[in-house]
């Protein structure tokens, strides 16, 4: 599969190689192709792309956004509208403000009854967003070791369908995944963020996961 990223941060390049590792075509879009860290990545991935977010759009039959939530909707803006119809997109963005923590708790700049993943959906009506990878840092977003066992994704988005594609791609990268439903869920699943984010500021804990306990 073609696969395009579009975001060329941490998390960005980290799920690039991913899905490189995992066989997949890979273009990692950038706003600016010459910037030393998209180089540096290509020259470690040389099987990968890089490109601007509109070329990537064009490329990837399936698009991950990995773009910081204040600059998402204009990112996907960029890319071209157009270029997301009819394609799975995963969103592992989160919603954050420009202020700075208190006590370890980041603000976000969304409502509690609204949330960053129904904005970008409204935006593209006619892909299939999926919320996912936005709970976790990106050291362990590729096949995570940890004591005690795969730890739980959240994912949510409007179509089963895509759900199951975004499912079948956590199994490959080593996570278990539990599917809440529609896009609305993710106004519970993006503040995850915010509390998957305290030990770090508090304690500079930061390689740590969510698990879902069931009977």
């Amino acid at each position: 599969m073609k696969v395009g990223i579009i975001g060329s941060g941490d998390v960005g390049q980290t799920l690039a190689t991913a899905f490189l590792t995992e066989g997949h075509e890979v273009m990692l879009g950038t706003r600016n192709p010459d910037k030393e860290e998209v180089k540096n990545w290509k020259s470690k991935n040389p099987k990968g792309q890089t490109g601007t977010f509109e070329a990537t759009a064009q490329f990837g039959e399936m698009l991950v956004l990995s773009v910081a939530g204040s600059a998402a909707e204009s990112a996907v803006q960029q890319a071209g509208l157009s270029n997301f119809a009819g394609k799975v997109v995963i969103d592992t963005t989160n919603p954050i403000a420009a202020a700075p923590p208190e006590s370890g708790v980041l603000k976000f700049f969304t409502e509690q009854n609204s949330s960053l993943m129904e904005k970008i959906q409204g935006l593209i009506p006619e892909a299939s967003v999926v919320k996912a990878f936005n709970s976790v840092g990106n050291a362990l977003m590729y096949k995570p070791q940890l004591p005690g066992g795969k730890p739980t994704m959240f994912i949510c988005g409007n179509n089963a369908a895509a759900r199951t594609t975004v499912t079948d791609i956590l199994t490959a990268f080593g996570w278990e995944t539990e599917d809440m439903g529609t896009a609305v869920a993710a106004r519970a699943i993006e503040p995850l963020c915010i509390l998957w984010c305290i030990p770090g500021f508090l304690q500079n804990r930061w390689n740590h996961a969510f698990k879902l306990l069931k009977p």
